[in-house]
């Protein structure tokens, strides 16, 4: 109130308009924007194109970095599928070649084992017509043993030898 009061009483107040001083403001705005234009601006103008411009570099360079990645993680991927399917080959071949190894220690086992029969059958052949040997042999000692004694006994020779063969044969049928 007291403002508008003092405007009514012929003092100057908020209300009261001085041209003078009006001019004055307006030249000095005028002055300030020619210098701010002149001067200023320019270099705000500057600054803000050069920020511009490493923002746009700055997101150039994250979107090469960025590809980059993507690529590299691209490639990343194939050498892992190229090592998984290397490690299979490898795996498959070990397998094979295992399989390989084992079959082929199992006919060598095989052959072994047919060749110790082999053996053994070639020996117990061997002691069997060794055996059947001195068996007549001894049968034929015995014989004459027998034969001798019977000659001492009797003196029938055709006796003797009947008996004697008789003996014999029984043996060799045994």
């Amino acid at each position: 109130m007291s403002l508008i009061i003092a405007a009514g009483s012929g003092g100057g107040g908020i209300l009261n308009f001085n041209s003078g001083f009006a001019i004055w403001v307006a030249i000095t705005l005028i002055i300030f924007l020619i210098v701010m234009g002149k001067y200023a601006v320019p270099l705000i103008m500057d600054a803000l194109s050069e920020r511009e411009n490493r923002i746009k570099e700055s997101l150039e360079s994250a979107e090469r970095a960025l590809n980059r990645a993507e690529e590299i993680s691209k490639n990343n991927e194939q050498a892992l599928r190229e090592a998984e399917v290397k490690a299979q080959k490898i795996r498959k071949e070990a397998i094979e070649e295992a399989e390989m190894l084992r079959a082929e220690r199992i006919e060598k086992s095989k052959e072994e084992a047919a060749q110790i029969l082999e053996q053994a059958r070639t020996t117990i052949e061997q002691e069997k017509k060794r055996a059947l040997i001195e068996l007549r042999d001894e049968v034929a000692k015995l014989a004459v043993k027998s034969a001798s004694i019977i000659l001492d006994s009797e003196l029938d020779e055709q006796k003797n030898s009947k008996l004697v063969n008789n003996y014999i044969e029984d043996i060799a049928k045994n």
